[in-house]
């Protein structure tokens, strides 16, 4: 692992293959992995937990057969540090889009999962 003061890495997110720990979302009935948390803690992106844990409760999301089996959540960030945070039912079949118009977030994308309740990266599949 990197040292606690050191951005946040696409070569950092290798390391996670599959979880142990599972982690509770605070203010929702989602879980995230150790993956997730340490994008969240090294990338300052908590935030990014809350928007797809709060999309959950949303008819668009909630009332979508494909999407109770998995979703795949992509955040992509542009050069004004403006961002689009995508789910999608499978490759370009998009079902919600949320646009973010600032962001510090140090990686140009992000792939996640959600499955079961479980946020994850896609190495921990």
């Amino acid at each position: 692992m990197t040292q606690p003061n050191t951005p946040l890495t696409e070569g950092d997110l290798a390391q996670f293959i599959g979880s142990e720990t599972l982690y509770q979302h605070p203010g929702f009935n989602v879980r995230y992995t150790e993956g997730v948390r340490y994008v969240a803690e090294r990338g300052g992106a908590y935030w990014l937990i809350d928007a797809i844990a709060s999309w959950q409760s949303d008819p668009r999301i909630r009332d979508d057969q494909m999407l109770q089996g998995i979703q795949f959540w992509t955040l992509t960030v542009n050069s004004d540090r403006s961002a689009r945070l995508v789910c999608e039912r499978d490759q370009g079949d998009v079902a919600v889009t949320q646009e973010i118009p600032f962001t510090d977030f140090p990686l140009q994308s992000l792939k996640l999962y959600y499955q079961q309740g479980v946020l994850f990266l896609p190495s921990e599949y």
